[in-house]
């Protein structure tokens, strides 16, 4: 039976698990994150893709874009991370009208002090109940998901070349 709105009862089911497990795990990452290493979420995502990034940098339009955060929220997190000395701003070399971050010494030493209890906190809330088959499907339907969203993802992340190409 199709409920209000248009969606029947397994579509609801659905997107409600979905939302709940994500506010549930979002909720239990962000609370370690700030007892262990005083971060937020996008900061530590922010730190973490530093560290993953060749030579510990990145241009802060392609991070907010593949973080999927507007411009002006990631320059006002960048002015947190940089005040604690975890990052550091730096004109972009190929670019004058871009910025670069980088991952500091001191910002490598947070990573190391968050992210064991990091991985604690996933493995014990959203791996442990899976097996090795549901972690596969459960991947390949988010991967699907995700790559369908990201074909026209939100204003703020578009990549600017997107954008003008809209206007």
């Amino acid at each position: 039976m199709t409920q209000p709105g248009g969606l029947d009862a397994a579509e609801l089911g659905g997107f409600f698990a979905l939302m709940e497990v994500s506010s549930l795990l979002q909720h239990a990452v962000e609370q370690q994150l700030r007892s262990a290493g005083g971060l937020t979420n996008i900061q530590f995502k922010v730190l973490m893709s530093l560290l993953e990034a060749p030579e510990g940098q990145l241009r802060m339009t392609d991070l907010a874009d593949s973080l999927v955060v507007s411009r002006s929220g990631l320059t006002y997190q960048a002015g947190l991370l940089e005040k604690a000395g975890l990052i550091t701003r730096t004109p972009s070399p190929d670019d004058e009208r871009s910025t670069t971050l980088g991952l500091t010494a001191a910002g490598r030493e947070r990573i190391a002090a968050v992210l064991p209890g990091h991985v604690d906190v996933v493995r014990r809330l959203l791996l442990d109940p899976l097996t090795r088959d549901d972690l596969g499907a459960l991947t390949a339907l988010l991967s699907r998901v995700r790559d369908h969203m990201r074909e026209a993802p939100p204003r703020s992340a578009a990549p600017r070349a997107r954008r003008k190409a809209e206007q």
